[in-house]
């Protein structure tokens, strides 16, 4: 009788698998700006789904869990980068104000200033913004993925779109940023 329950339980996360492995792969994306990394952190996720699942799969919002799951990945993998340059500025002289971000693909301009814009929102502001805007989620359960109040995700996202704003330009209007931000989610993983 057990190998049925694991077999339910292998065929229920393998669905899952399936039905939300591009969407946190977006996710982690749009959260760290870096498309190589974005399929390993998605898979590190459900790879630590996997070994929860029967708490998982009891959880009133699965899929949210695992958006939880992600940002929290990406929250660890940006404190790192950010730990390794701050190690590197140490040994060597800057050169230059830029850090050479470029995107991948043929991108929109409007889309590769969006994202470059992003990676300089500081975590939690862009994780509202790209889990309200481009995954066009709502406030509650945007506070239930990165495990905060719907005030806070409201101020948050409030503010990254101001900031947002302000790093696009002043002639960019806050609908402008939120559609870019949405074109981002429609154009997938660049």
């Amino acid at each position: 009788m057990g190998t049925v329950v694991d077999d339910a339980a292998a065929a229920e996360f393998r669905a899952f698998f399936e039905a939300h492995y591009a969407e946190l792969a977006r996710l982690a994306h749009l959260l760290t700006g870096e498309a190589d990394a974005a399929d390993d952190l998605a898979a590190d996720a459900l790879m630590a789904l996997w070994h929860r699942w029967d708490r998982v799969r009891g959880a009133d919002h699965p899929a949210a869990y695992a958006r939880g799951v992600v940002a929290n990945l990406a929250r660890t993998r940006i404190r790192s980068a950010v730990r390794e340059r701050r190690r590197i500025a140490l040994f060597w002289a800057p050169r230059g104000a830029g850090d050479g971000g470029a995107a991948d693909g043929p991108d929109v301009s409007a889309v590769v200033d969006v994202q470059e814009a992003l990676r300089r929102l500081p975590f939690r502001k862009r994780a509202c913004v790209v889990l309200r805007h481009a995954f066009d989620l709502s406030e509650r359960d945007t506070a239930l993925v990165l495990g905060v109040s719907v005030g806070t995700v409201k101020s948050q996202t409030s503010r990254g779109v101001a900031e947002l704003q302000r790093l696009l330009g002043p002639e960019t209007p806050a609908a402008q940023v939120q559609v870019a931000a949405a074109g981002q989610r429609a154009g997938g993983r660049q």
